[in-house]
């Protein structure tokens, strides 16, 4: 059931209507109606050739305002490595027991690579989640440290799906506009550095941005720079 608040706020918006970045993103804020930690996120449409996906992880400047707990599957010298950059698991075998009783207490799960072997006996518990450590994403690593500090700054981790819809948390709506508007720039810079070479025409086909609960607020993609 829709409440009187979330139905105001998306019959307040002209959904006709597509607005340069900075406007759609402090009508977004203006018009957010949760009252427990509201985020902004934005919604892109990819142009990718079937069979194509892009995905990554940056790190905005001024992080994604929500702290993550970090667990690593390490073991050796590694264990202190990522104890000491602030890891808030670190474990073995021990790691992978928790995992297969679906205890995950966790947001991110950062692999040293000979830790692969191990991850691929809870890669069916894990891929569902999106907490399958990647390469890619550099939660795959054998710098423990930096993984940690990266996640724990405020990584925003992103993956287009089979449709080529790319979804992201930009930051809380408690964020100043252009501190979102940074994010949203530097989200752009890093999918067109991936774009795959085989995507041809129009690349960021659509743009919206909204709350959590709020109402799609479409984006003029021409301001997306």
């Amino acid at each position: 059931m829709v409440s009187k608040r979330m139905k105001e706020a998306h019959d307040a918006y002209d959904k006709s209507k597509v607005l340069p970045l900075q406007e759609a993103i402090a009508l977004a804020q203006k018009l957010s109606t949760e009252k427990c930690s509201p985020a902004v996120d934005i919604v892109m449409s990819l142009g990718l050739p079937k069979g194509e996906s892009v995905r990554g992880a940056l790190s905005p400047e001024d992080g994604i305002g929500k702290s993550k707990r970090v667990a690593v599957l390490a073991q050796g010298d590694q264990v202190a490595k990522a104890t000491d950059a602030g890891a808030d698991i670190v474990g073995s075998d021990d790691l992978i027991e928790m995992i297969q009783k679906g205890d995950m207490n966790f947001d991110v799960l950062i692999a040293t690579p000979d830790m692969m072997p191990k991850v691929g006996k809870v890669g069916r518990i894990l891929g569902p989640k999106g907490l399958m450590p990647n390469l890619k994403l550099g939660t795959v690593t054998t710098d423990v440290a930096q993984a940690v500090k990266n996640a724990k700054s405020g990584q925003i981790f992103f993956r287009s799906d089979n449709a080529g819809s790319l979804h992201a948390r930009l930051g809380p709506v408690a964020f100043k506009p252009e501190q979102l508007i940074n994010t949203v720039q530097t989200l752009v810079a890093e999918l067109k550095r991936l774009k795959p070479a085989r995507a041809k025409g129009q690349y960021i086909r659509s743009c919206f941005v909204s709350t959590t609960m709020g109402p799609g607020i479409r984006v003029d993609i021409h301001t997306l720079d």
